[in-house]
């Protein structure tokens, strides 16, 4: 195939089948339904069942993909996974996945860049890609928040959830495949996403426990000021660098952190042809999960038609920033 690039050839997402609703939350947190809902514009989650690990759900999106795509899995060349909830410390959950898959000739990586994660993995699959034309790079995406939730804080608890997306990258005819890629990290903000403890710095304690220091922290206003601050601008410079405008765009899949800031952002960004996509009101915030599980559902209803310009933006923990254009082929 001559003038190849490397582009989406199919997508995949799993969703646990327990789901949990405002009027479940609620008490546990002392409010009320209607409360969280009016914050978030969330309504419902997702929590894995006891059995179920990031590997668990990650599988299940890539045989989700692997499907769409018709191919096998001993075909795959590199399996990456963004998470930040991996299955241990260590073994990568990727060669857990690997292993669950039978994909023996792949790879395997973990990223964890937190919520911009599966940008940074489309990323590297390009590039992977560049350097071995032909190639096959399997992007997955899975989180278990609910395994580090601090109930007690429902700032937090509120918004996150559990799931898993996947995207497989190959080549492309060109003009189809990447367009642009922007990266951005902002080492500055790293305290303002956090779980402190279960790492060298902070090894796991009797006193670490007791403090609550392995729970999910979040200083949600900054994290919001960053997010429309930072953000806009990033996705100006990747329309420059790219020379499509932003007002040209067919599709805009965001990371769904929170619904009134989803709609904030949208509001801001000059995107004003796009078609924004949304599922933040059915599974919540699933970290680096949700743009790949909200693209594939965008995909898989016929939203995405060849030759569609879907621009995807992850933000969040780090700080980090992360935002790919791409030419629809799928």
């Amino acid at each position: 195939m001559a003038n190849d690039s490397a582009g989406i050839l199919a997508t995949g997402s799993y969703l646990p089948k327990d789901e949990i609703r405002n009027e479940e939350l609620a008490p546990r947190f002392g409010t009320t339904a209607e409360w969280i809902e009016g914050k978030t514009l969330i309504r419902t989650r997702r929590y894995a069942a006891p059995h179920e690990a990031s590997s668990d759900l990650a599988v299940h999106a890539a045989e989700s993909a692997l499907e769409q795509a018709g191919i096998s899995a001993d075909r795959i060349d590199y399996i990456i996974v963004s998470t930040s909830t991996g299955d241990s410390p260590s073994p990568p959950t990727a060669n857990v996945v690997q292993h669950q898959l039978g994909a023996y000739n792949a790879a395997c990586m973990d990223l964890n860049v937190v919520c911009s994660g599966f940008v940074y993995g489309l990323a590297l699959a390009r590039d992977l890609i560049s350097l071995n034309p032909g190639s096959l790079v399997l992007v997955l995406a899975a989180e278990v928040y609910s395994r580090i939730l601090d109930f007690n804080d429902r700032r937090t608890a509120a918004l996150f959830a559990d799931g898993a997306g996947a995207a497989l990258v190959g080549p492309v005819e060109a003009p189809y495949g990447f367009v642009g890629v922007d990266l951005k990290s902002q080492g500055d903000g790293h305290h303002l996403i956090r779980v402190e403890a279960g790492g060298s710095r902070k090894p796991a304690s009797h006193e670490t426990v007791d403090a609550g220091d392995h729970f999910f922290r979040m200083d949600g206003r900054a994290v919001r000021d960053f997010v429309l601050r930072d953000v806009p601008p990033r996705l100006e410079h990747l329309a420059e660098q790219t020379g499509v405008p932003l007002a040209a765009i067919d599709h805009f899949v965001p990371h769904q952190g929170n619904g009134n800031l989803l709609q904030e952002l949208v509001d801001i960004s000059g995107l004003t042809n796009a078609e924004v996509h949304r599922t933040v009101q059915k599974y919540g915030n699933v970290g680096s999960a949700s743009i790949p599980i909200t693209l594939d559902e965008a995909n898989r209803t016929g939203r995405l038609k060849a030759g569609d310009l879907v621009l995807v933006s992850g933000f969040g923990g780090g700080l980090s920033l992360g935002s790919c254009l791409l030419r629809w082929a799928a």
